[in-house]
């Protein structure tokens, strides 16, 4: 599978990085201090089009595919891993809507998702249910024309800014999750029975918000249901395999921000009389620092690229593309930790101080080897296609 750049890709790429480093940057320890959601993020990414990149042509989006968002991801995450979220988890939330919306459920909601004028989000994680999809309890009953949801679900990202959310419930309890028993229903904004619980105080990504769903009677339209009924968890694993690489392409971008920081930093840096680049003890780690990376970029752009061939609908994923999904994650993830640590230790006791953008940079990566599939689970995936 080729996966050079196109010029449209790279033209693209390029934008983004440039309004990445003018707008974004500035800005990225403020977000981290604040602990707010980014909605001057949000203006940046409205007013220059960047939430159209993947939606198709007919609904107000770019049409240009996987690969040139995990472009823009990679770009953004560069400088500020908060503003990358709102990217991801837009597209995480929609993902579900491509692959299984209806013409006119798609007509209806794709052009104020395109624009950015309302967000989305993916309501799948419950308190007693994260990696074990199959584990959900949230139930949706029909009733004539409605389904009655009841449930909670946990660590749902923008559920307190997003125009839709994706419940993912059980509407069969007498059939397996994967032989018919769950489906994905849209929750609109307002919606009696609906309300946000409470919202978590992270580690990193502080310009993201991540919040408690809570689902009491809460009585929804039939036509929001995606797909056909008991069509729940074919929806849920195409969706992750087709948005892990994106949180490949974020881990891929904090790792090359910390990467380039440390390099500048002991370039600049002198001790012992010459800057400490020049010293064969680190200038070895900074060697493995970018081997690791250009390493994860490779494997991230050609699952992407893969990804181009893959049909958003409901056919099966192939078991190469599902494959190189959960490397891509995996080794992208565990990369923008490791990178991220080694960065901090280059700069030394500066590289612990919030002075510098390392210490939010290590804060930032960890999140990527757990949300969207653990480290462990993307190893489970990988061992059971063997």
């Amino acid at each position: 599978m080729q996966y050079g750049l196109t010029e449209e890709q790279i033209m693209l790429r390029d934008t983004v990085r440039r309004l990445a480093q003018d707008q974004l940057l500035p800005g990225a320890a403020a977000r981290d201090e604040k602990e707010e959601f980014a909605w001057d993020a949000v203006e940046v990414f409205r007013e220059n089009g960047i939430f159209a990149c993947d939606f198709k042509e007919e609904y107000g989006g770019a049409q240009m595919g996987l690969l040139a968002f995990a472009l823009a991801v990679e770009e953004v995450a560069k400088v500020c891993a908060s503003s990358s979220v709102i990217l991801l988890v837009h597209e995480l939330g929609a993902m579900p809507m491509m692959l299984a919306g209806s013409a006119e459920q798609k007509a209806k909601w794709f052009p104020g998702l395109a624009s950015g004028e309302h967000l989305v989000a993916f309501g799948l994680t419950e308190p007693g249910a994260g990696s074990d999809v199959a584990g959900l309890r949230t139930r949706a009953e029909k009733k004539g024309d409605k389904y009655v949801i009841n449930g909670t679900k946990q660590f749902i990202s923008h559920a307190d800014v997003a125009q839709y959310i994706c419940i993912a419930a059980v509407t069969d309890p007498e059939k397996a999750p994967h032989k018919g028993g769950q489906s994905i229903i849209v929750v609109e904004k307002g919606t009696p029975g609906l309300s946000i619980g409470k919202k978590e105080h992270k580690m990193g990504i502080h310009g993201s918000t991540t919040c408690e769903v809570i689902l009491e009677d809460c009585e929804v339209p039939a036509a929001n249901l995606l797909g056909n009924e008991g069509d729940g968890f074919p929806i849920l694993m195409k969706t992750l395999d087709f948005t892990r690489p994106c949180v490949a392409a974020q881990a891929l971008g904090i790792a090359q921000g910390a990467l380039d920081y440390a390099v500048d930093y002991a370039k600049e840096r002198v001790q012992f009389g010459k800057a400490i680049i020049k010293n064969q003890g680190l200038n070895w780690m900074l060697a493995d620092m970018d081997t690791s990376v250009e390493a994860a970029r490779q494997l991230v752009y050609k699952t992407c690229a893969v990804f181009e061939q893959v049909p958003k609908d409901l056919s099966r994923v192939p078991v190469e593309a599902m494959r190189l999904s959960a490397m891509a994650k995996l080794v992208a993830g565990d990369t923008a930790m490791k990178v991220t640590t080694d960065a901090v230790q280059v700069l030394g006791g500066y590289g612990y101080v919030k002075e510098y953008p390392v210490e939010r940079m290590m804060r930032d990566a960890k999140i990527t080897q757990i949300y969207e599939g653990t480290s462990q689970v993307q190893k489970m995936v990988i061992g059971g296609l063997l």
